[in-house]
């Protein structure tokens, strides 16, 4: 059983990710922001900069809050832009993997020992 300040905490913290969607969505239906986006997947080659894996999210190394979102060095700056998989992105935001280490999921869903890339 979770105590009260764990609850709170993750209360607060879903209300702060709500709180930063809506403060960012105007940023990320934009043009420059799509342009930009796919500016870094080719920079980065489809890869996740971090593993290797194919790369899904472009992600802000340094993370936008309502102070810093018209700032175009903070919010399109190629240097403060990455490509990362979901993990890797997860990992990046202090989210815990989904599975232990050595291990994955399959093409079935299936939680197996993770083969080692030769």
């Amino acid at each position: 059983m979770q105590d009260a300040s764990f609850t709170s905490r993750f209360r607060t913290e879903s209300e702060e990710v709500r709180s930063l969607r809506e403060f960012a969505k105007a940023f990320y239906l934009s043009k420059e922001w799509r342009y930009t986006r796919e500016c870094i997947i080719t920079r980065d080659h489809g890869l996740c900069v971090k593993c290797s894996d194919p790369g899904e999210i472009v992600h802000h190394i340094i993370p936008l809050t309502p102070e810093n979102i018209n700032d175009p060095e903070i919010t399109l700056g190629e240097d403060n832009l990455e490509l990362l998989c979901r993990k890797c992105h997860g990992l990046a935001h202090g989210l815990a993997p989904a599975t232990a280490p050595g291990l994955m999921f399959d093409e079935d869903g299936n939680l197996v020992e993770r083969e080692l890339l030769s």
